[in-house]
């Protein structure tokens, strides 16, 4: 055996000071007692694998609440076409969560659902006999294409309004929005009512952003201020003694809500519900350990990356962290 060789097999022959007595034993829910749903969620952290990941998110989140810390919640726009619509309006209405930060399709889908239902299909169906009776698909969400017809209809004459401010805040584009919903099953009408702030840096992605670009055809002068968003999001950030940032997948969403916190050296907590994985480089699938490295996420902060799909984890995770008060 060469030295380089030996050199090698001997850094994998250490033996590790590990204390398995210290650790907890692996043990699932035992359904041979009365059930008991607090228990049962309890069970996940001695589960293992992503159950385990989920009872640490439940603790983590837990921690912030306790320590009063700013939440943002973060989330993609599939989330507000699945039924986590209603949880996050719930955790809007009751005031559990402190900022927004979704896409251009979290929004317009939040009033979509106010002019009529999405529906459970499946995943299988053919394109084309979907598109040839109006119907558009989320993955297996059915959504007619009536729903974006009562979207422009709803959208036109408040565009025709909010326009005579000339240039406007995003923060405030969608305050008045929410306003103007006036619906209780909305997220943005509960926003509005409790002065939670909705930030969306990606306005002129989807049906939204084909609304604004009709009405810039029709008003040139115009303007949404996405950087005085920026600005107050960043102000206020930098201000708060503790934050923590539950993020729904990635994308834009994700990245903004944590790059706010660079200006703080990073959020005090941090958890991610995602499917997305860290190995073809992309901000959306990248873990917390490279968070830390951009000082996104504090060193020694509490955090955890659940590899699952966030509409079977994050109404567990909120029936977990947010009933208790």
């Amino acid at each position: 055996m060469s030295g380089i060789s030996r050199k090698k097999h001997h850094q994998y022959d250490v033996k590790a000071n590990i204390d398995l007595t210290n650790l907890p034993s692996v043990k699932g829910f035992d359904f041979n007692e009365n059930f008991d749903f607090k228990k049962f969620l309890e069970s996940y952290a001695t589960t293992g694998f992503q159950a385990t990941n989920l009872g640490r998110a439940i603790s983590i989140v837990k921690q912030m609440r306790k320590d009063n810390a700013t939440i943002f919640l973060s989330y993609t726009s599939n989330m507000v076409s699945s039924g986590l619509r209603d949880i996050i309006r719930w955790l809007v209405e009751h005031k559990k969560i402190n900022y927004l930060i979704t896409t251009a399709g979290g929004i317009e889908e939040d009033i979509l659902k106010v002019s009529g239902d999405f529906y459970i299909g499946n995943f299988d169906v053919k394109g084309r006999q979907l598109f040839n009776v109006g119907v558009s698909r989320i993955g297996n969400i059915f959504v007619s294409n009536e729903r974006y017809a009562a979207f422009e209809q709803f959208m036109t004459p408040f565009l025709d309004e909010i326009q005579k401010q000339k240039k406007i805040s995003g923060i405030t584009f969608l305050k008045e929005l929410g306003k103007a919903i006036n619906d209780k099953s909305s997220i943005l009408y509960w926003a509005y009512k409790n002065d939670i702030k909705v930030i969306c840096p990606a306005f002129t992605d989807g049906a939204l952003g084909d609304m604004l670009y009709f009405a810039k055809q029709r008003y040139p002068d115009f303007q949404i201020d996405i950087l005085q968003d920026m600005k107050e999001l960043i102000d206020e950030t930098l201000l708060l003694e503790k934050s923590g940032v539950i993020a729904l997948g990635g994308g834009v969403p994700k990245h903004y809500a944590l790059n706010a916190h660079i200006f703080r050296e990073g959020a005090d907590y941090a958890v991610y519900l995602t499917t997305a994985q860290e190995f073809d480089g992309s901000d959306s699938g990248g873990n917390i350990e490279e968070a830390i490295t951009w000082a996104k996420v504090k060193v020694n902060a509490p955090s955890v990356k659940v590899n699952c799909d966030a509409t079977i984890i994050f109404p567990l995770l909120v029936a977990g962290a947010f009933l208790e008060k």
